[in-house]
């Protein structure tokens, strides 16, 4: 599974995201593409203020803070 957090450099709730991933990552081996929404202008209009989004595919997790419960759910826990 390759999860996705779209990302701002200087966001701190982005960072903050990606920090509370790690535990998650080594737990379920997933892997992690972060992606810098400013670097594409697509994706920054997609995006804008919505950062960081966790999305699988399409299918969006969570936004702005990471959801444990919809993140545990999405990974197939049971909580």
């Amino acid at each position: 599974m390759t999860l996705t957090l779209y990302f701002r450099e200087y966001c701190s709730l982005c960072h903050t995201m990606l920090a509370e991933l790690t535990p998650w990552k080594e737990r379920y081996g997933f892997a992690l593409n972060v992606v810098d929404v400013d670097a594409d202008p697509v994706l920054e209009q997609r995006f804008n203020e919505w950062v960081p989004v966790l999305m699988e595919g399409e299918t969006e997790i969570c936004h702005y803070h990471l959801d444990t419960q919809r993140l545990a759910a999405h990974l197939g826990e049971i909580s």
